[in-house]
């Protein structure tokens, strides 16, 4: 007949005691894993959704658009008369002599012994040198303009046309972000469209049709209009196209 034998297991506010620090440092760490996926998550969904400002692209304004300097006084500056080909000096010059003919007091010539002195005349060429200078300065309006260009007044939209969300695209239910630049010329209107940036080719389209048609009123340097580039985003949603 099997006898059977109780073993009696000890189990209290003894053992917890020795496993409570134990797993307390488990939780501690496990919580602090979860803080700070959560934080991580977060802040990577904001850096992937962030959009890209608009930035705005001037032309360099012509040479024959600078108007006069200011006057630094209210008095007319004098007029320099030209003289004739100058004597070569001789009052400040230096004449190699033996060392034992130095003479210990002899002094460099002053600023008033050189002031007496004739001035050397000016190459009559400089006269074309301003008419090349403004015809190497002077831009084509053909001509698209650089990226970057100072500007006193900023182009503004007059016209603002929304682009047709493509059927395809709607149907879909696709949706996108597309950045163009477009040279606005002297007058307002939109010579040429540029693609930058896209995130979905289907709606490319769409975006620069509708940027052709864009007006907007021109920026102006010194008075005058100047061509510019001008970034648009457009960003396609399904709210209100359903």
């Amino acid at each position: 007949m099997a006898q059977t034998i109780a073993v009696p297991v000890h189990y209290g506010a003894a053992e917890l005691k020795k496993v409570a620090q134990k797993y307390m440092m488990l939780g501690l760490l496990a919580g602090i894993l979860i803080c700070f996926s959560a934080v991580g998550t977060y802040h990577l969904a904001v850096w992937l959704n962030e959009d890209e400002e608009p930035v705005h692209m001037v032309r360099i304004l012509k040479y024959t658009d600078l108007g006069p300097p200011p006057s630094l006084s209210n008095q007319a500056a004098p007029a320099v008369a030209a003289s004739g080909p100058a004597v070569r000096p001789s009052v400040g010059v230096p004449v190699p002599v033996p060392d034992a003919e130095v003479s210990p007091e002899q002094t460099i010539a002053s600023q008033t012994e050189l002031s007496q002195q004739s001035a050397p005349t000016v190459d009559a060429g400089g006269a074309n040198a301003g008419a090349q200078i403004e015809q190497d300065l002077k831009i084509d309006d053909d001509t698209a303009p650089p990226d970057f260009v100072p500007y006193e007044k900023e182009p503004t939209v007059v016209k603002k046309v929304e682009p047709k969300y493509p059927d395809l695209a709607l149907r879909a239910g696709l949706e996108g972000n597309v950045f163009v630049k477009v040279w606005v010329d002297k007058e307002g209107k939109v010579r040429k469209v540029v693609l930058l940036k896209s995130d979905a080719p289907i709606f490319e389209e769409a975006a620069t049709t509708a940027a052709k048609q864009w007006i907007f009123t021109p920026a102006v340097m010194q008075k005058g209009p100047v061509s510019v580039w001008v970034s648009i985003p457009f960003r396609f949603r399904l709210t209100g196209n359903k």
